[in-house]
């Protein structure tokens, strides 16, 4: 059986037994339609863990720190691609710095000195705010870090048409107590 076939049989199994067992049950209201679904659900979720936790495991022991920051910009940049709040703050900010602090603060604490602007995720946070983070250990130099620089570095270029070093402070994944980077205005 090949793998198309293998995902095919698998899905029509879980909805065969979706319907059998809610045929046959009296399912309270807060309870799940179909426990299939939930027990495919987890495994995927824990599936794809699982293959993150290799390919950051892989890039840790293979790739030369250049190579893993370079990845990881990758995925910074594409996740400012993929979510309209990110974008938004760009849009809002359009070719003016106030204007784009201001957009920020709505979901950032932010500042300027001078000719650095800080973005900080408050004082103190208690997570971090990825969900492809949050399922693996941290640690003091945390690539994964890279992610989140990149992405704020895709909202100040793309809002004010050129380029922009970021640098991190510190983050949560680092030790921190907080996640915090400063953008480099000149």
């Amino acid at each position: 059986m090949n793998r198309k076939e293998f995902l095919q049989k698998s899905f029509q199994s879980s909805l065969g037994c979706c319907a059998f067992w809610a045929l046959n049950q009296d399912t309270p209201a807060n309870a799940s339609p179909c426990p299939a679904e939930d027990s495919q659900a987890q495994f995927e979720k824990e599936f794809v863990q699982n293959w993150l936790s290799d390919l950051l495991d892989t890039m840790d022991t293979v790739l030369d720190r250049e190579a893993q920051v370079k990845l990881m910009e990758g995925c910074g940049r594409g996740c400012f691609r993929r979510f309209k709040l990110k974008q938004d703050i760009a849009q809002q900010g359009k070719g003016d710095v106030q204007k784009l602090i201001e957009a920020y603060k709505k979901n950032f604490e932010i500042w300027q000195e001078g000719n650095l602007v800080h973005i900080r995720y408050g004082e103190v946070s208690n997570r971090c705010y990825c969900p492809a983070a949050n399922y693996r250990p941290a640690k003091p130099h945390d690539v994964h870090c890279e992610c989140t620089r990149t992405t704020h570095q895709a909202i100040f270029e793309t809002a004010l048409s050129r380029p922009f070093k970021v640098d991190i402070v510190e983050t949560l994944r680092r030790g921190g107590k907080t996640c915090h980077f400063i953008v480099h205005l000149s």
